[in-house]
């Protein structure tokens, strides 16, 4: 049990529901088999052209395609859109899935602002001590990856 942040007691009492439940950050779904799926921090919002982009709100969606077994939907700089989404996919066992059905799946769904402009597959995941994905490891990728790409446009 939780006591408290240590001399925190703002901290500590904003962490509590009024019916006593912590909050933690994160969003999770209720999966069908009686599961949860851990998506992510709740405050970890991407800005996509001066728009406050949930990056959860993808990864739920691409989470339904039968094809991803796990996805994290990071923020890229980018000089137009000052971030960019960039989708960390991994497939299903057995899954054939391209970066094309990955965007395609997200077209008509969500905000074209929102869709992945990059999509990385990957085979796992870095992850902290209790079973997040490290978000922050996936953002340096990604600028490692597509820095050039980024370079290239100015």
């Amino acid at each position: 049990m939780m006591l408290g942040y240590y001399k925190k007691p703002v901290e500590t009492a904003d962490s509590y529901t009024v019916d006593g439940w912590f909050k933690t950050g994160d969003t999770v779904i209720w999966l069908a088999d009686g599961y949860i799926r851990l998506l992510g921090r709740h405050n970890d919002m991407l800005k996509v052209g001066g728009e406050n982009v949930d990056p959860m709100e993808t990864e739920g969606l691409l989470l339904e395609h039968p094809a991803v077994h796990q996805v994290a939907v990071v923020g890229l700089a980018d000089e137009q859109m000052s971030e960019v989404p960039v989708a960390f996919v991994e497939r299903a066992p057995g899954a054939q899935l391209e970066a094309e059905d990955v965007m395609g799946f997200c077209r008509n769904q969500v905000a074209s602002f929102k869709i992945p402009r990059h999509v990385v597959f990957v085979d796992g995941f870095p992850m902290t001590a209790s079973g997040k994905i490290r978000k922050a490891d996936l953002r340096e990728q990604a600028k490692q990856r597509f820095a050039a790409a980024q370079e290239s446009k100015t």
